[in-house]
């Protein structure tokens, strides 16, 4: 049975000679077919006790996430910021560029400049800031899964809260936006609300135009 490897320092320290504020970056909801894509950008103090349960926001319970939420943003040592980019802008520019634009905001938003980013995923703009893409990024580096920690329950929060009042019809404090069968068949019985992505819809029109043809 192979060990469990959780995130730790070892992405950070191949560029701490070089810079010194190095950042990690994720983002959620980038599948959704409703609401924001949110990123997180982190930077952590260089004596941070890495909580045993830290991991990849994806690999923990609700409630887990929610307790290190908690703990990670109520930190005064931890530097943080987030970056929203919502559901007219992403029909506007495209997920992926949109995506990009919410991890830049996010950066821009940390109280303090980071010179170096620890980017999730495997592409990230030139010319930003000097950085490094990361495939399963929120696995490996603790900055990167703080970040995606943050960014996950903030958008929860955000859509299980404000939007599921505003359009409590959709269930959204249930599946958050994402493509669920409780979530097209709330689509089937009440049509595209203002917050869906309409270029996200093109597989449910598509389903729907099958089924009378």
């Amino acid at each position: 049975m192979k060990k469990a490897i959780f995130p730790n320092f070892d992405q950070e320290a191949q560029f701490s000679r070089e810079y010194k504020r190095i950042a990690g970056v994720d983002e959620v909801g980038r599948g959704c077919l409703a609401g924001p894509v949110v990123a997180c950008a982190v930077i952590l103090p260089k004596d941070f006790n890495i909580p045993s349960e830290l991991n990849d926001s994806k690999k923990l319970a609700p409630k887990t996430r929610e307790k290190l939420f908690e703990e990670l943003t109520n930190n005064t040592n931890i530097d943080f910021g987030l970056g929203w980019v919502d559901e007219s802008k992403i029909d506007e520019i495209n997920i992926l560029q949109a995506t990009f634009l919410a991890m830049k905001k996010a950066v821009d938003n940390l109280s303090n400049r980071a010179d170096f980013l620890l980017i999730d995923g495997n592409k990230f703009v030139s010319g930003f800031r000097p950085h490094k893409c990361i495939i399963m990024g929120d696995q490996k580096s603790v900055s990167i899964a703080t970040a995606s920690i943050i960014a996950k329950v903030s958008r929860d929060k955000y859509m299980s809260e404000f939007v599921e009042k505003k359009y409590p019809e959709y269930g959204f404090s249930k599946h958050k936006g994402y493509a669920t069968k409780k979530h097209f068949d709330a689509i089937d019985n009440h049509g595209v609300s203002p917050i869906h992505r309409l270029s996200f819809l093109r597989k449910y029109h598509a389903r729907q135009l099958s089924l009378f043809t």
